[in-house]
């Protein structure tokens, strides 16, 4: 099968290379998917530049890198009904802890990672659910229901944000969302009810107003070290911030009265190690939000899987409006 993968961590267009490799045998319990698309997350980039804390090698000599894809069953192992055989499906934590993740035409995993994608359901969006999709939903409703809450959505215009802001506003409650300039008027049609600039430099203010001085109850924050102080000005008493990034200052100070005065809770959510029942909900709220229609994840850009490379390099690149995919053909 082709496959794109590195052997050590640097630029994208250094060390990522596509060849031929042997296709992978389902173990026992393990389903194998044909894949047709797959999902390129700054996650993925990051870990073949090596920017994780602490980690100085890749953890495997050859990774075929990517958690997110989509596509058909085409084998399975031992104890897993061959009914699957053909199903289609979306993958998640595809190169989680694995050497082998969907850049490549096959992926050999265990079977419960591989999802029955719902029919009205396209393959390019099912490649987008497993870290944009479950992210959103975990961040959106890890505290319960949000009817009825006012809600900041920090990066409203990201791959998760995006999906954030029209999940919080199908369930009934108040989005604010931040996001650049050009991209107010997008995040705006997906539901937040206010949209400010980032970059403003009178932000705390202009969320204040625009929930009568009250605050919010729960924030969505992409980059929790960046935007911490402006947090604990912001946040209603009792507030939650759920925090999935801080790549821009990965080693915050926080000012820690403020947020003892305010009972703020940090709720920092890893979906690659999110525990299965609240996982097996969020695909069920995932799944329920397409088929009605509520949730339409936004794709930037499709590359050929020879393009591994660029689309590296464009997920990483601020100011796109979607995500990043590969066609696997």
């Amino acid at each position: 099968m082709r496959a794109v993968s590195y052997t050590r961590f640097g630029a994208a267009h250094d060390v990522l290379s596509l060849h031929e490799t042997d296709t992978p045998a389902p173990a026992a319990g393990e389903v194998l998917v044909r894949l047709h698309v797959s999902g390129v997350n700054p996650s993925d980039a990051k870990a073949r530049a090596g920017s994780r804390p602490g980690v100085t090698k890749p953890a495997y000599p050859r990774i075929i890198p990517h958690s997110d894809g989509a596509g058909v069953v085409a084998a399975v192992g031992e104890g897993v009904n061959p009914g699957r055989i053909g199903q289609r499906v979306w993958v998640w934590n595809g190169q989680w802890q694995r050497s082998h993740g969907t850049a490549a035409e096959f992926i050999a995993l265990p079977a419960v990672q591989a999802v029955p994608l719902p029919d009205e359901v396209s393959f390019e969006v099912g490649a987008t659910l497993g870290i944009p999709g479950l992210t959103a939903v975990q961040t959106v409703f890890g505290g319960g229901d949000v009817a009825g809450q006012t809600i900041l959505i920090s990066g409203g215009a990201g791959a998760v944000g995006h999906n954030a802001v029209q999940l919080a506003h199908t369930a009934g409650a108040q989005v604010i969302a931040t996001c650049s300039a050009p991209a107010m008027e997008r995040v705006r049609a997906a539901g937040a009810r206010h949209v400010f600039d980032y970059a403003d430099p009178d932000l705390a203010a202009q969320i204040m107003a625009a929930t009568d001085g009250r605050g919010v109850s729960r924030a969505i924050e992409v980059e929790f070290g960046q935007n911490a102080a402006l947090l604990a000005e912001v946040m209603a008493p009792n507030g939650t911030i759920a925090a999935y990034g801080s790549g821009k200052d990965i080693a915050p100070t926080l000012p820690f009265g403020p947020y003892l005065f305010k009972a703020l809770k940090i709720d920092i959510t890893l979906i690659y190690i999110l525990p299965w029942p609240a996982r097996e909900a969020a695909i069920a709220r995932l799944h329920a939000a397409l088929g009605a229609g509520t949730l339409r994840p936004e794709i930037a850009m499709r590359l050929p899987l020879t393009d591994c490379a660029k689309a590296h390099e464009a997920v990483m690149t601020p100011g796109r409006a979607g995500a990043v995919l590969l066609d696997i053909g």
